[in-house]
């Protein structure tokens, strides 16, 4: 099975290999205290350098992101969707031409005509639903 990491830069690359018995000769001792501890930090000049740890406890967290950027990856096409919606070209042109004071009066003007729902909605326990203005 290999194992996928993220470097430094954020790109995803496969984690280089060493066996074992290579592993256990050059720190064995290191890999007892993981299996007993749950993981160990490697550090140089008393930094912390890297952190060895199980398999188990690198699958979860792994799969834990692999799920919230699924979760971000979607939010973000579901925006993208409703944004594609006739007039929204039109509604953030006239929005991108407004002046400052305009668009902050445009902001109180809907913040205070959608207050109502919301408040309404949230003493209901419904997540409030965003309106769309064009």
């Amino acid at each position: 099975m290999s194992i996928r990491i993220r470097n430094a830069r954020g790109e995803l690359i496969e984690a280089t290999e060493v066996s074992a018995s290579d592993a256990k000769n050059s720190f064995g001792r290191i890999l007892e205290r993981v299996a007993k501890d749950g993981g160990v930090t490697i550090t140089r000049r008393h930094e912390p350098l890297a952190v060895v740890i199980p398999i188990e406890t690198y699958m979860r967290l792994s799969n834990a992101e692999a799920r919230m950027l699924d979760t971000l990856s979607d939010e973000f096409d579901a925006l993208l969707a409703r944004m594609q919606v006739p007039g929204a070209a039109e509604a953030m042109q006239t929005a991108f031409a407004m002046a400052p004071a305009e668009m902050g009066r445009a902001a109180v003007h809907m913040a205070d005509h959608d207050a109502p729902s919301r408040r309404a909605k949230a003493a209901s326990g419904r997540k409030p639903v965003v309106k769309r203005h064009a």
